[in-house]
């Protein structure tokens, strides 16, 4: 005989759970560190030493080979380490190669949102925007790419992603621009397809934030040495010099003084990365960790996905409606489970119609998606009866 699967939890039951994920770590930046880290783990011999020292310019330039390594990203690509985080790096990529061309700016949730108004009240470039309702992807049939093209590969504030990059044409006019912070280690990312990308070791890696990274294919090249910006730009934007770019930070000399503790604390996740497997190790739990979810979400009539197209969820930033919730409801439901020291940080972004936000990248375990499940029924249930 096979055993039955077990029942779901009664929504009704109001006493706690016997068994809590073991790191309930769920927020979705800064997301949960890797298995097994430990501040006493990372390599100090960088620390207090200046990053052009011969140790810190090597230490910068290992972990730029890492995440080469891990990305499997080719060798026409250059990837730095520059300031402030995701954003500051795609804001950089803004400043530096917008303008020589039509712009197309696409926006489904908060952060694509702020590429518009970056591109319509600080460089005032008039762009085309496409925009789509939380939970939706606008018709990407409908992108002109003459024009340089604006997106986020993996909505971190709407848990919408797009399917692949089958819609970015090889004989494209325009760059594309992806801000793929919660994308990289969680798919297989096309780079022939993407002229401009960046990230923050802060998403599935897990690690500190503060840093971002800012890849350039090679037309995205040809545009910096080729263009030069109407607009002023900020010491810590410039990637020319002298009519090239500036190819020392590409190997770590960064524009500013990095954190290297944050850099430590990065090369520590990329190797733990690498000894899972690399690139498909990390996918691989990301993909498992989201299963997880949507079969705790299909047993539930409570619970529904936001993004309700399959091919375009997010398989790391996981977007959750729950039924009659509201703002009020969903600040009682997260903070019991904080209370508990069930699950942290699971309340939907600000600017999100109200729901919870489960971060399944790599650095979360399966097992503690699964025992968040019981927890959910038992926050709601509490929440209903408060």
């Amino acid at each position: 005989m096979t055993d039955l699967p077990a029942p779901v939890r009664d929504a009704h039951d109001l006493s706690a759970p016997a068994t809590k994920p073991a790191r309930p770590f769920f927020s979705s930046g800064p997301c949960a560190k890797p298995p097994g880290w430990s501040a006493a783990e990372l390599a100090t011999e960088s620390l207090g030493r200046s990053h052009r020292s011969k140790i810190g310019k090597t230490r910068l330039a290992y972990c730029i080979d890492l995440m080469r390594e891990l990305l499997n990203l080719p060798d026409t690509h250059r990837i730095g380490i520059v300031p402030g985080s995701d954003t500051g790096a795609f804001e950089m990529a803004m400043w530096t190669m917008l303008g020589a061309r039509g712009v197309t700016t696409l926006a489904w949730e908060s952060f694509g949102e702020g590429w518009v108004t970056d591109a319509v009240k600080q460089l005032k470039l008039d762009p085309t925007v496409i925009r789509a309702d939380y939970g939706q992807l606008p018709d990407l049939t409908t992108v002109d790419w003459s024009t340089d093209v604006l997106f986020t590969w993996n909505g971190t504030t709407s848990g919408v992603r797009v399917p692949n990059g089958d819609w970015i044409p090889d004989d494209r006019e325009g760059l594309s621009f992806a801000d793929a912070t919660s994308a990289v280690f969680a798919y297989p990312l096309p780079w022939d397809k993407i002229d401009v990308a960046t990230f923050s070791w802060q998403k599935v890696l897990g690690g500190e934030g503060g840093h971002g990274v800012l890849i350039l294919g090679p037309r995205a090249v040809e545009r910096l040495e080729s263009y030069t910006p109407a607009w002023p730009l900020p010491k810590v934007f410039r990637l020319i010099a002298k009519g090239k770019l500036a190819e020392g930070v590409f190997k770590g000399e960064t524009i500013n003084t990095p954190s290297m503790l944050a850099v430590e604390d990065a090369i520590f996740a990329l190797e733990w990365g690498k000894q899972i497997g690399g690139a498909a190790g990390l996918i691989a739990r990301s993909d498992a960790n989201a299963a997880a979810l949507d079969k705790i979400v299909a047993e539930r009539d409570w619970l529904g996905h936001l993004a309700a197209d399959e091919a375009s969820r997010s398989k790391t930033s996981v977007c959750l409606t729950v039924a009659g919730a509201d703002e009020a409801f969903i600040k009682t439901f997260a903070g019991l489970l904080e209370k508990q020291g069930a699950a942290f940080d699971v309340a939907g972004y600000r600017d999100a119609p109200a729901g919870l936000r489960i971060w399944c990248g790599a650095t979360v375990d399966t097992a503690d998606i699964e025992a968040l499940g019981p927890w959910l029924d038992w926050a709601y249930a509490t929440a209903k009866a408060a």
